[in-house]
């Protein structure tokens, strides 16, 4: 009996582990304008999240975007592709600190995602490693 009670336990536990991390709650940051006119976010990578997730820039500002992975040993990366607006980057990301450097161009949402996958299995993005790059005047 305390094995199935156990069981249960773990079940539930899980489950509502599962919906929070489902539910995609939206982390969302306005990169403020540092005295030197640079745009400077931290940008955490995860079992399958950024933190934050929702990232507001000014166009023609420039940007530098710290990233980094938690620990662990499923790989990430962060990618945004919009040339058109001067973003265009896919970077690894690692538990050591990188900066990316772009100057958005264009105002706009675009799209930032982790394209990792194992196998046959979902991507990363499929999981919810998604987020949102919003370029505004």
């Amino acid at each position: 009996m305390r094995k199935l009670y156990g069981l249960i336990m773990v079940a539930l536990l899980a489950t509502v582990f599962l919906i929070g991390v489902a539910s995609g709650e939206e982390k969302r940051i306005v990169v403020p304008v540092d005295p030197d006119g640079v745009q400077r976010v931290e940008v955490l990578g995860g079992s399958y999240f950024f933190d934050p997730n929702y990232i507001v820039v000014k166009v023609n500002v420039p940007v530098e975007m710290k990233i980094k992975r938690e620990s662990g040993l499923v790989p990430h990366n962060i990618i945004v592709k919009a040339p058109e607006a001067g973003i265009d980057f896919n970077e690894g990301m690692s538990t050591d600190p990188k900066v990316i450097k772009f100057t958005p161009t264009k105002t706009g949402k675009y799209e930032i995602a982790c394209d990792k996958k194992l196998l046959f299995f979902e991507s990363h993005k499929d999981k919810g490693m998604v987020g949102t790059l919003e370029v505004v005047d």
